[in-house]
C-alpha cells in the first residue's frame, strides 16, 4: 500500500467520522432547543431545517464543483454549526422569541448543507467513484442521527462540536500536504444532454421512492430509544454494505438482488420487527450506488450529483410522513 493511499483511506475515514458527527450534532441541538418551545414553533424549526439542509444541496453543490479551493467550504461549514451551537445556547437562556429562535434552524440547515456536498464531492474525487468508500461515507449519517436523538444533551452537543473542529483540522492538514491526485470518476465520455437529464430524473425517481419505503419500514420500528438505535444502525449497515455487494456481484443483480428481499418485507410487513429492519437494511443497500451513478452520469461534477440525490429525499420521506 502506497503512501498516497494510506493518506486517501484516512481521508475517507475522517469524512466518514465527521458526517456521523455533523448529523448527530445538527438534531442534538435542534432537540435540546425544542424543548422550550410550543408545537407549533417547533414544527416550523423541524421544517426550516430540512427544507434547508437537503434542498439546497444541489445549489452548494454546484457551488463546490466550482470552488478552486474546495476546504474553504468545509471550513464555512464547521463555523456555521459553532455559531449554531452557540445560538442555541443563547436562544435557550435568553428565552428568545419563537421568532428568533428560527436563526438556529438557518445556521445548521446550511451548515449541513456545506458539509455534504463537500464531503461527497470529496470522496468521490478522491477515491475514483468507488462505491464501497461513497457507501461508507453515507451510511454514519443514519446512526448519528440516532446518537443524537437518543441522547441529546449539553454535554454531548459540546463534545460533538469539538471533535468536529479537530477532525476538520486533521482533514485539512492531510489534504493539503498530501499529493494525491485527484482520481475522477471511471466515465470519461460524455453523455448527450437529452440522456443525462433522463438518467438524472430516473435516479432522483427511484431515490425517492426509497426515501418514501425506507421511511414506511423506519415508522412501523418501536419508539423506543433502544429500538431507535437499532434502526440507525441496520441503516448504516445496509449502506456500507451496499457498495461491497454491488461490486463483488454487480449492479443489476445487486438490484435485482435487493429489491426482491425488499418487495418479500413489504408484503410481510406485519410478522414483526425482524422483517421491517431485514427491509431496511436491504432498502439502503442501493444508496452508495444510485450515487456512484450520478457521480458517473456527471463527471466532473460530483457535488452537483450528490447534491440532487440529497434532495430527492424529501419529497419520499415527506409522502411516507403524511
Amino acid at each position: 500500500m502506497t503512501m498516497n493511499e494510506v493518506s486517501v483511506y484516512r481521508q475517507v475515514g475522517i469524512c466518514t467520522l465527521l458526517h456521523l458527527l455533523v448529523d448527530g450534532l445538527c438534531i442534538c441541538s435542534l432537540y435540546l432547543l425544542s424543548s422550550s418551545l410550543p408545537l407549533p414553533s417547533l414544527a416550523a424549526i423541524f421544517i426550516t431545517y430540512n427544507t434547508l439542509a437537503f434542498l439546497t444541496q444541489p445549489l452548494t453543490g454546484a457551488w463546490a464543483d466550482r470552488m478552486e479551493r474546495k476546504h474553504w467550504m468545509l471550513i464555512m461549514a464547521v463555523l456555521l454549526l459553532t455559531l449554531a451551537v452557540a445560538s442555541t445556547l443563547f436562544a435557550v437562556l435568553a428565552q428568545w422569541s419563537s421568532l428568533s429562535v428560527t436563526v438556529v434552524p438557518i445556521l445548521l440547515g446550511l451548515g449541513n448543507s456545506l458539509f455534504h456536498v463537500w464531503g461527497g464531492r470529496q470522496v468521490a474525487v478522491k477515491t475514483g467513484n468507488d462505491m464501497r468508500a461513497l457507501g461508507l461515507f453515507v451510511s454514519t449519517g443514519a446512526f448519528g442521527l440516532a446518537i443524537g436523538y437518543v441522547f441529546f444533551s449539553w454535554a454531548l452537543l459540546c463534545a460533538m462540536l469539538l471533535m468536529i473542529s479537530l477532525l476538520a483540522v486533521a482533514y485539512l492538514h492531510l489534504d493539503l500536504s498530501s499529493q494525491v491526485e485527484n482520481q475522477g470518476v471511471v466515465m470519461e465520455r460524455r453523455l448527450g444532454v437529452v440522456l443525462v437529464v433522463a438518467c438524472l430524473f430516473a435516479l432522483m425517481a427511484f431515490v425517492m421512492f426509497r426515501s418514501f419505503i425506507g421511511e414506511s419500514f423506519s415508522s412501523g420500528v418501536p419508539k423506543g430509544n433502544l429500538w431507535v438505535l437499532a434502526a440507525g444502525i441496520v441503516a448504516m449497515l445496509g449502506k456500507m454494505a451496499g457498495g461491497w455487494i454491488a461490486r463483488r456481484i454487480g449492479i443489476v443483480r445487486a438490484f435485482a438482488l435487493v429489491l426482491t428481499v425488499v418487495a418479500v418485507c413489504l408484503i410481510y410487513r406485519d410478522a414483526g420487527v425482524a422483517t421491517l429492519l431485514v427491509g431496511l437494511f436491504a432498502m439502503n443497500c442501493t444508496m452508495p450506488v444510485t450515487l456512484y451513478l450520478a457521480n458517473a452520469v456527471l463527471p466532473g461534477r460530483e457535488g452537483l450529483a450528490f447534491g440532487l440525490l440529497a434532495a430527492a429525499l424529501m419529497p419520499g420521506y415527506l409522502l411516507a410522513s403524511l
